[in-house]
């Protein structure tokens, strides 16, 4: 058995063979993580919140950026560092990476101070402890992702694999707990306590890495040439987290509840269309650093992955073509989302062609290539003004003229499918403003 692994090995390249190994270990937790999301929250959480997990989310991501943003700016360096066998600069590097989001947390509970009561009476939700638990869930999410660059720079996927499988069930056991105290607040702690885990987890499977001493690392001319790529990684993370919120609080906002939640059921089915991408873009980082260090052309890896994408998105889609309105009609309050069925292929469409985005966006960022950030940060940033001008004239009334705000009343946008018409056009353009940079030619 073991000899044809290694054959198989072998003839399907590293890439691939990671990328698999990776896959059937995530997808084995995500048995788990569908009894959350399809049973769990759906069960617990009335059909009048349930629309309000997604704007939620998405305002923790919006609050944890300046730590996530920091993480990911050295994400190449983890690699370099790991590849030159320099664990006390890595060391260095992770402690101070992991302090300073120590930071930006503190930064955030004082913005979420002002911030989160307007957001949360806007999207119809009483406060309690959310925000609080809200914000620890962004921190721990920004902070993991610092550990498992780690273990994706040192080429540890055989670990990266074992802590996800292992994260479902420490997730499903907290939100068993928490949930049923208070129904949206438990499912943020069970959200918190994944990334928690794998920080955990993380540095036990480093600890012959970290268990040398730390080197001194910072000096004047790392700290001028980082400073340029947290900034450009902000921008970029700002806009385009701008627009996530916006399109998800818009979502909630102006849609009547059901269709809010309708929304949200249908979005854990075709989060299913991500399995594979989660997978392809953890892995495909270092193999494209690689070859743009040897000036070879990245396009056929990146052609590859876009197709596999396309394919398995495809494999999920036409099942729900068919038998969507069943397979909804049988979760708790089914017979309220059944009519939705349609949104899941369609939502499919378009987490395929975000997935896509990412791929691209990944292997640039893997060799330093920023020139599309000219063309996506403009049009997310458009994406958000549009859409509040269109949709938030509730935000202007006091600063444009009565006839106005009725004129936007009247022609708002109130349809799911007219949103969902929205977000295809908007991943579509953001797809063409990135695929360029992974041409040769493109400057590093």
């Amino acid at each position: 058995m073991g000899n044809r692994l290694e054959k198989l090995h072998g003839r399907i390249g590293d890439f691939w063979w990671y990328s698999l190994m990776i896959f059937i270990a995530c997808r084995a937790a995500d048995c788990m993580n569908a009894f959350v999301g399809l049973w769990l929250v759906p069960k617990y959480v009335d059909p009048s919140e349930l629309g309000a997990v997604a704007p939620l989310a998405n305002f923790a991501n919006f609050m944890a950026i300046p730590a996530a943003v920091f993480a990911a700016t050295f994400r190449s360096e983890f690699s370099r560092l790991a590849i030159g066998r320099e664990f006390g600069k890595l060391k260095t590097l992770m402690r101070g990476v992991f302090i300073a989001a120590g930071i930006f947390l503190v930064v955030a509970i004082l913005a979420s101070r002002f911030m989160l009561p307007v957001f949360l009476k806007r999207i119809r939700i009483a406060e309690g402890t959310l925000g609080l638990v809200i914000l620890a869930a962004s921190f721990t999410g920004a902070v993991a992702p610092i550990y498992s660059n780690a273990l994706q720079s040192l080429k540890k996927f055989k670990s990266y694999s074992l802590i996800n499988l292992l994260g479902a069930p420490v997730r499903l056991v907290t939100m068993l707990a928490a949930i049923p105290l208070r129904a949206l607040t438990g499912y943020f702690v069970g959200q918190a306590s994944t990334p928690a885990f794998n920080i955990a987890a993380s540095v036990f499977s480093l600890r012959r890495e970290l268990s040398i001493k730390a080197e001194p690392y910072w000096n004047r001319q790392i700290m001028r040439r980082f400073s340029r790529l947290f900034l450009i990684f902000a921008a970029n993370s700002f806009a385009g987290g701008m627009a996530s919120l916006v399109e998800a609080m818009v979502l909630r906002q102006r849609l009547p509840d059901i269709d809010s939640a309708g929304y949200y059921m249908a979005t854990r089915f075709s989060d299913i269309a991500c399995f594979l991408y989660t997978t392809m873009v953890f892995t495909i980082f270092p193999f494209t650093a690689e070859l743009a260090s040897k000036n070879a052309d990245m396009r056929p890896l990146l052609r590859k992955t876009s197709l596999a994408t396309v394919c398995f998105s495809l494999l999920v889609a036409v099942p729900f073509c068919f038998a969507g309105e069943s397979i909804l009609s049988i979760l708790p309050h089914g017979d309220q989302y059944a009519a939705y069925w349609w949104a899941i292929p369609w939502l499919v469409g378009i987490t395929a062609v975000a997935s896509m985005t990412g791929l691209y966006t990944t292997a640039a960022i893997s060799c330093e290539r920023f020139g599309y950030l000219k063309r996506l940060i403009p049009l997310n940033l458009a994406s958000a003004a549009v859409l509040l001008a269109v949709t938030g004239y509730g935000y202007f009334t006091a600063f444009i003229p009565e006839s106005w705000s009725a004129f936007l009343a009247e022609h708002n946008i109130t349809s799911l499918k007219a949103m969902l018409s929205w977000l295809s056009a908007m991943a579509l353009l953001r797809l063409a403003a990135v695929v360029p940079e992974a041409s040769p030619q493109t400057a590093r």
